[in-house]
């Protein structure tokens, strides 16, 4: 293990909202980011606002498609030669009651916050145990942090999918943590309430969901960086629900 090494972060849906705010708080921590989403121009975005020699790299993907998780990986490796820390935190949350889920929605929801994260796991894990077979890990070790939601322990009427895809992220986490031992890994599966975002401005109004009920993007994103830090060991492989209070 060496002081001397930079770690690097994947942040998947970093070009917006949660994840924009785990980007530049990691940046501004002294990580390196690989930024990881959909739109592109979103992902340049992002990079624009990290801290002035702040090392990035824009990988745009789609998550739910499983080929993209061992791509997002490789990317990374290539840039920098390494990678440390996974955040999990692409997501999709349509707000439907059970009788109008169809089986199309159930397989994208999925796809989206539960397959591709278990893929980006998969594919992040050879990269992990070979950077610690060869001790070439960073203070930190290795971290995946699962972005789920409170949903998964008092699921929100018309979440019925979103909520229990996410609970599969809870699981994930105490997976890794238990597997992970022997590589330096932790993990962790931090689980919001309403954050204020534009995917949940795209289901709720402020009428309905006011502004001042909603905690910050930035709120989670310091939750993230103390699972990354360190700070929140004791809870290796449990989800950290937050509830804005």
């Amino acid at each position: 293990m060496s002081a001397n090494i930079q770690p690097v972060a994947i942040v998947t849906g970093s070009g917006s909202g949660i994840g924009r705010a785990t980007a530049l708080t990691l940046a501004r921590s002294g990580l390196q980011v690989v930024l990881v989403g959909r739109r592109e121009s979103a992902l340049e975005e992002t990079a624009d606002m990290l801290p002035d020699g702040a090392e990035s790299l824009c990988i745009p993907l789609d998550v739910s498609d499983p080929a993209t998780a061992e791509e997002m990986v490789a990317g990374c490796v290539a840039r920098f030669g390494r990678l440390d820390v996974l955040v999990n935190n692409a997501g999709l949350a349509p707000l439907l009651p059970i009788e109008k889920t169809d089986a199309a929605t159930i397989q994208q929801v999925y796809m989206t916050n539960a397959v591709g994260p278990a893929c980006a796991i998969a594919a992040a894990w050879p990269v992990f145990m070979r950077q610690h077979a060869n001790g070439d890990f960073s203070p930190i070790g290795h971290r995946i942090v699962n972005i789920s939601t409170l949903g998964t322990s008092d699921p929100f009427p018309g979440f019925f999918a979103y909520a229990a895809s996410k609970a599969s992220l809870n699981t994930m986490a105490m997976s890794c943590a238990m597997e992970g031992k022997p590589f330096a890994v932790k993990a962790f599966s931090v689980a919001p309430g309403a954050v204020e975002t534009s995917m949940l401005r795209a289901i709720f109004p402020e009428d309905v969901l006011p502004r001042n009920k909603c905690m910050t993007p930035q709120l989670v994103a310091e939750e993230i960086l103390a699972c990354v830090m360190g700070e929140r060991d004791a809870m290796n492989g449990k989800t950290i629900y937050l509830r804005g209070d």
